[in-house]
Formats: C-alpha cells, sequence, structure tokens
C-alpha cells in the first residue's frame, strides 16, 4: 500500500496517540480507522456508530478466527407444527 504525508492538528494526532495505546494500534492505524468508521458512518447515516465500528472489527478478522452464525432461538411454529 503506498502512503503519503499530510499535516493533521495536533490535538487530532494527541488523540489517536491516547486511542492508539488502548486500541494496540499505531498511531497512524488509529486515524486511518477513524477516517474508515467515518466514511462508513457518512455512507449509512442510519446505522449506530458502534454497530459500523464493530461491523469493521468483524471484517478485518481471519475468517478461520471467525464463528459461525447461529441464531439464538428457532421459531417456534415450526415445532408446534410438528407436535399437531
Amino acid at each position: 500500500m503506498s502512503t503519503v504525508s499530510m499535516r493533521i492538528d495536533e490535538s487530532l494526532v494527541s488523540a489517536a496517540r491516547a486511542a492508539a495505546k488502548v486500541e494496540f494500534r499505531t498511531v497512524q492505524g488509529q486515524v486511518e480507522y477513524w477516517a474508515k468508521v467515518g466514511r462508513a458512518a457518512l455512507d449509512n447515516p442510519d446505522l449506530p456508530v458502534s454497530f459500523i465500528a464493530d461491523s469493521l472489527m468483524s471484517l478485518a478478522e481471519p475468517r478461520e478466527d471467525s464463528a459461525p452464525f447461529v441464531p439464538r432461538s428457532l421459531p417456534h411454529s415450526h415445532t408446534n407444527a410438528t407436535q399437531a
């Protein structure tokens, strides 16, 4: 991936530095993450930002580390129909 240099306000860099430490990212990685979340939030204004952030993090997760989706419960109408 190619990179570019840009000037960013020092207060944003300081905030990114603090957040990056907590999230175990580089400062550059934190700013990139914020940019991705912000872009997705603007593209999907009806979705909560926390949902967008969780979705982006799950997309970055290696496929072999992911768990299959399991519904919390099955519809009861199916079991009632077989008992009748």
